[in-house]
């Protein structure tokens, strides 16, 4: 089964490339099956880490950066793949 973690913290005005490189430099053990990075407006980092566990299991997670580092608390979530679907045609429905 595949669980995803999701990330995401605002930076604190001005600091967001600075909050960036620290989401990088966290290393997790043990590491994840897949990782990505995201940035967006309003200097938002968004990490998400995908492993192969059940939904409950304990997984490594990134803490909370420093205090000054961020506008705000960190927002976590945990997801369970349903699995992948296939963009359909435009006008076909998708079946059931």
């Amino acid at each position: 089964m595949t669980v995803a973690l999701m990330w995401e913290a605002r930076a604190a005005e001005g600091r967001g490339a600075e909050l960036l490189a620290w989401a990088r430099a966290q290393r997790l053990a043990p590491a994840p099956v897949r990782r990505e990075v995201f940035a967006a407006p309003q200097d938002r980092v968004l990490v998400i880490t995908w492993w192969e566990a059940e939904p409950d299991a304990e997984l490594p997670g990134l803490p909370q950066p420093p205090g000054a580092l961020t506008a705000r608390p960190v927002h976590r979530w945990r997801f369970e793949s349903l699995g992948v679907e296939q963009p359909s045609e435009p006008g076909v429905e998708p079946s059931a």
